[in-house]
């Protein structure tokens, strides 16, 4: 029979979100016993081609945790946006709305920082911090109890825990199993992503053209590259994937444009099925649910990660406060101000997302005329301006301190 281990926290879930929520916890509580089950091989993600965008507000954090130096030279800053509204076989594609203000201190309100980075610094702060990690391990089940939660690993182990938190992606089984029920729907389109090199530099402008099928995303990489995501619809994304690399790279280049000269593809292609997903509840007695499991947006802001960072600073915050001052960190009534803070600004950031891409992706000459006017409008309204600014550099709502740059 397996020997039981103990732990105070396990987190089910190495991914950025589980894994930032693991070092905040353990940086603020160094006497918390703080374990990571990642079903993942421990390679940190240092294969993955995908970038992120990081805020203002996460990069903030970032540092205070002491990862932001190992990425900070691949992190290319964001100094720009532009947005346009267009068909795809325009020539011309009026910018409606740009942003070009930095923050008060002259910050970039966001960053991209390839995932290939992300992960393994995330992973080496971890365990530098004294974060137990367990990989490739799962948890296959778990039971509740009055004063612990029994976790059964896939590999046969059990571990007894104060606090569970399922940081599983968003098709969560954790979730599912804890008996907590969603809101959701498919969008029936597929978010393509993929990295190009270009002949120009992109001067850390990235570009937004809301196409009838969906947004098209150029943003800027280190060097002369970008990250492409690109929303097509389902049935046109698959045919997309499936062609050889000289129609895709057409097609790619109808929707990209010329403005940076000639590009090429840097990197495999991947594609993901949009929906959106929103929680009832995000905890339970000895339960919290964090980052995708909590929560899945369209990617036509760039807040997923962001939402699942700010999740992790808000539950360090909840769980490092009550041990400091002798409460049950697994106690529901310990655990609830952490709902209560996470699930207005999540509601709101997915009902924002699913309204922007129903609005944008629609073919009507007299919509797209109305949406032009709106972007007009508001680029001519320096206040609303920087408010939008503000919500991109995740600066808006309560913001726990870590998102502040104060240290637990």
């Amino acid at each position: 029979m397996a020997k039981t281990k103990r732990a105070d926290v396990v987190i089910a879930g190495g991914g950025s979100a589980g894994m930032t929520a693991a070092l905040a916890i353990k940086s603020g509580a160094p006497g918390l016993d703080v374990m990571v089950i990642d079903a993942a091989k421990p390679s940190g993600g240092a294969n993955d081609q995908r970038a992120s965008a990081i805020a203002a507000a996460a990069k903030r954090m970032l540092s205070t945790l002491g990862v932001w130096p190992k990425i900070a030279a691949e992190a290319q800053p964001v100094r720009g946006m532009e947005i346009t509204d267009s068909d795809t076989g325009d020539a011309v594609r009026p910018v409606f709305l740009t942003f070009e203000e930095p923050l008060s201190d002259g910050e970039p309100f966001a960053y991209m920082v390839p995932n290939g980075a992300l992960g393994p610094a995330l992973k080496e702060a971890a365990e530098k911090a004294g974060v137990k990690i367990l990989a490739p391990e799962t948890v296959a089940d778990f039971s509740v109890g009055p004063g612990s939660v029994a976790i059964d690993l896939g590999s046969g182990g059990k571990i007894e825990a104060k606090l569970l938190v399922a940081a599983d992606g968003v098709r969560s089984g954790l979730r599912s199993k804890a008996g907590i029920h969603t809101v959701s729907w498919r969008y029936k389109q597929m978010a393509i992503v993929v990295n190009v090199a270009h002949e120009r530099p992109h001067n850390g402008v990235a570009m937004e053209h809301f196409l009838p099928s969906g947004p098209f995303a150029i943003l800027p990489l280190t060097g002369n590259r970008s990250s492409l995501v690109w929303t097509e619809r389902e049935e046109e994304a698959k045919k997309l994937l499936a062609e050889d690399e000289f129609v895709f790279q057409l097609e790619l280049e109808r929707r990209f444009g010329h403005h940076l000269g000639a590009i090429t593809l840097d990197g495999p292609r991947q594609g993901y099925p949009l929906g959106l997903t929103l929680v009832r509840e995000f905890v339970r007695p000895r339960f919290a649910l964090l980052g995708d499991a909590a929560h899945g947006i369209h990617p036509i802001a760039g807040q997923g990660l962001n939402l699942g960072f700010r999740d992790a600073a808000a539950l360090a915050e909840i769980v490092v406060g009550a041990n400091r001052i002798g409460l049950d960190i697994g106690h529901i009534e310990t655990l609830k101000p952490y709902e209560r803070w996470r699930r207005f600004d999540t509601f709101q950031m997915g009902v924002t997302t699913d309204l922007l891409n129903r609005f944008f992706s629609k073919e009507n000459g007299v919509l797209r005329a109305v949406r032009s006017v709106g972007l007009g409008v508001v680029d001519r309204l320096p206040r609303l301006k920087r408010n939008f600014i503000k919500e991109a550099a995740g600066l808006g709502g309560e913001l726990p301190r870590l998102m502040r740059g104060e240290a637990l």
